[in-house]
């Protein structure tokens, strides 16, 4: 008989974690943690609220009488300042742990599971070597910001000892996926950009937000189901352990092959020019966003270096100037506009959509993950010679997760919006 332990369970990994337990027969007991609301209701779950921000003392009454063999830690504090960020999560993973140590249930656990992320190689901070894999050089010293995904895989590894765990460390990138009342997703804000556009822009057109550079640009995603099938496995293979690995989908995809599926499924048309007088003009009368520049110097500096076998021709050429960030259609101030306003209400009144995921919107995610104007490509090489043999197609996880946003009336259904005309 195998329990599990989820924190940070009502979120979009955490979410997909619980569901694929509940279908999993070795699972027996399912212990999730949250700080609000409960998430999923089933016979083999039993639900704890918990306060990762507080002591270990007052974590370990709350968590009274819980216990598991795996640990999958989902959790996260999002924090503007990066030391901050680095201080909070720190932090919360080891008052965790040291709540588990308190009540006796860390000797029970065999594997915990962290969550984090491709920050791990600074794809925040700018152009990164090409394809990222995980024996690339961190980036740690005076010249990085903090990065707290560092902190808390020592946190793992230095407390290991207290109950003789071994861990396992996730990198998902760009995750799609949706949990409820969980606004802070990239198929959220794409979704309601793609919806509205169909009633606010002439001849309903969708042009694409960002950089003409990242819409060329490659690019890798991970469903949040492969990711938590991704979590089980590894929870459970034995050369998993203590180890870190890249989790995407297993295809590399680009916004110049999903932009037109994307402008078809919601009824728009593409532009004829998508990218009207270069990167720095206005288009359809909004503004742009940047540039911005990033670090400076950006990583690749630090991860292709000269006896690395991955260094190519002109490569150090890349990190002679910083990276930057450019939308030709600053979507934060798009979304305030006082047409894309009235057409969002348009569809709000007439379907019953949740105003919520209007006003949470992640908009200035989209700046990011639209405006960045180089690759961010992963090898899975490690985790396929170890045994992991997951898939799934990159367009397949966006209709997945655009019809699950239907379904919860934050998306209008497309069945219906493909008749709507533009109020343009």
């Amino acid at each position: 008989m195998s329990s599990a332990i989820v924190t940070g369970a009502t979120g979009i990994t955490g979410s997909a974690i619980v569901r694929h337990l509940l279908k999993d027969s070795q699972y027996k007991q399912i212990y999730t943690l949250s700080r609000s609301q409960k998430g999923e209701d089933d016979g083999k779950i039993k639900h704890a609220h918990i306060d990762l921000q507080s002591s270990a003392e007052d974590m370990a009454k709350d968590l009274s009488g819980v216990a598991g063999d795996v640990i999958f830690f989902c959790a996260y504090l999002a924090r503007d300042a990066e030391d901050e960020a680095a201080k909070v999560n720190e932090a919360m993973l080891q008052s965790f742990i040291d709540a588990l140590h308190i009540t006796g249930a860390l000797k029970q656990v065999k594997r915990i599971v962290l969550t984090c992320g491709l920050k791990q190689y600074g794809v925040h901070l700018g152009q990164v070597k090409q394809p990222m894999e995980e024996t690339d050089p961190l980036l740690e010293g005076s010249n990085w910001p903090p990065n707290f995904y560092y902190n808390q895989q020592k946190v793992l590894a230095n407390n290991a000892h207290k109950g003789s765990y071994t861990w396992t460390v996730t990198l998902p990138q760009d995750v799609l996926g949706y949990a409820k009342a969980n606004f802070m997703n990239e198929c959220t804000a794409l979704g309601l950009y793609a919806s509205v556009a169909k009633l606010a822009h002439p001849n309903s057109e969708l042009p694409f937000p960002g950089s003409k550079a990242n819409y060329m640009a490659f690019n890798c995603w991970t469903s949040a189901n492969l990711h938590a099938k991704f979590c089980l496995w590894a929870a459970q293979a034995p050369n998993a352990a203590n180890q870190v690995f890249n989790v995407v989908n297993g295809d590399t995809q680009s916004w110049q092959a999903l932009w037109p599926r994307i402008a078809a499924r919601f009824g728009c048309t593409v532009p004829r020019e998508m990218f009207p007088g270069g990167e720095r003009s206005k288009y359809l009368d909004f503004e742009p966003a940047g540039p911005t520049k990033l670090h400076d110097p950006p990583p690749v500096v630090v991860q292709a270096t000269s006896d690395k076998p991955t260094v190519g021709m002109g490569l150090p050429e890349l990190g002679k100037e910083p990276s930057t960030l450019y939308q030709q259609i600053d979507t934060t101030k798009w979304a305030k506009n006082e047409k894309v306003v009235k057409a969002w209400e348009t569809l709000r009144d007439k379907y019953g959509l949740d105003q919520q995921a209007w006003d949470k919107a992640t908009w200035g995610f989209l700046t990011f993950v639209l405006g960045r104007e180089y690759s961010c490509v992963v090898t899975m090489s490690k985790a396929r010679k170890m045994g992991w043999n997951g898939y799934e197609d990159t367009w397949d996880s966006f209709e997945e997760v655009f019809d699950m946003l239907e379904q919860a009336k934050i998306l209008p259904p497309v069945s219906q919006l493909k008749g709507e005309k533009s109020l343009a």
